[in-house]
């Protein structure tokens, strides 16, 4: 008996979801995204951790291990 009623709330959400279009605040996006990029904070983080990174010396291929 619960099914049909579950389903159709369900169907109801999923409709009102789909066509559901809100308001775009263009400004507050273009806002957002003129601010720093986080490129910026990544090559500062990646900075201050450089030293901790491996070499390309130090990379693992698969395959190199050797049996005993």
């Amino acid at each position: 008996m619960g099914r049909g009623r579950q389903k159709a709330k369900h169907t109801k959400v999923a409709r009102e979801l789909k066509y559901f279009s809100p308001n775009t605040d263009y400004n507050a996006l273009e806002r957002e995204l003129t601010t720093s990029s986080p490129h910026d904070e990544y090559s500062e983080e990646a900075s201050k951790w450089a030293e901790y990174s491996a070499d390309d010396d130090d990379t693992y291929v698969a395959g190199d291990e050797q049996r005993a």
